[in-house]
């Protein structure tokens, strides 16, 4: 069974896949903090409630935009599966070609999750990803990294609103029924979720018109769903494509080994 790790800014993503399979998916704050043991034992805490046996593990891939836990991560995964991770590169990998200035300044979680989205829905493609920021991933006919539009997170942005305004409350992220709020919970809800669906739109229609073809868009990220459900310019909503190009990242590396 692989273990698949997605090692975020605020949140890192994790998935068991079995035979190509995902079965299993969990999402947990980031820590700096813990050490390698705290990590172990973190892991096999939520294998347990899943009834995954920590003995069923015998490969583990990361994407990580986390450089200070990349060591924590090996030693632990050394120690508490026995398995040596396997870290996507985007300047080293080979199931896509990184069309940028400096591959070595791509985040590997946007790579892991290109590589999951052409495999899932084709190309040429737009991969909306909702995470610490929202980013748009242009990928060509070729099926080549073009590039990213990078704009602040739907989190973020609510946590500086409300940060610096002491009179707009928490509000549960949902699509309020109408675009003019009668109350201040409305106003906001609409301000948020619409406003980052009209976001979306007008990035994604400059990006078609720079690729030249009228791609399709997915959109992944834990709060893909709420924004993508506002706009017809969302094709599919995948939440795990960063697991799945790990997946696929993982089983391509074996097969070269193996031909190797």
């Amino acid at each position: 069974m692989l273990l698949a790790i997605d090692v975020g800014n605020t949140e890192t993503k994790l998935g068991c896949f079995s035979n190509g399979t995902l079965e299993q998916t969990w999402r947990v704050t980031t820590e700096l903090r813990r050490t390698p043991d705290e990590y172990g034992v973190f892991f096999t805490q939520l294998f347990a409630t899943s009834n995954i046996a920590v003995d069923r593990i015998d490969a583990v891939a990361v994407a990580s935009v986390v450089p200070q836990l990349d060591l924590v991560l090996d030693s632990a995964c050394k120690r508490f599966f026995g398995a040596t991770p396997n870290f996507l590169q985007p300047q080293t990998q080979r199931l896509m070609e990184v069309a940028t200035d400096n591959p070595s300044e791509v985040g590997a979680d946007l790579v892991a999750a290109a590589i999951g989205g052409r495999e899932r829905f084709g190309a040429p493609l737009i991969v909306v990803s909702f995470g610490t920021a929202t980013v748009f991933i242009a990928i060509s006919e070729e099926g080549a990294y073009l590039g990213v539009a990078i704009a602040p997170g739907v989190a973020i942005s609510i946590e500086a609103l409300i940060g610096r305004t002491a009179k707009l409350p928490q509000v549960a992220l949902e699509a309020p029924d109408r675009v003019i709020g009668r109350n201040t919970n409305d106003a906001l809800r609409s301000g948020i979720v619409f406003g980052f669906a009209g976001q979306m739109e007008a990035i994604v229609r400059r990006m078609r018109a720079e690729m030249g073809v009228d791609a399709k868009v997915v959109a992944t990220g834990g709060l893909a769903e709420v924004v993508a459900k506002q706009t017809p310019v969302v094709g599919a909503v995948d939440p795990h494509l960063s697991l799945v190009g790990l997946e696929l990242f993982h089983r391509r590396s074996q097969s070269r080994l193996v031909e190797g």
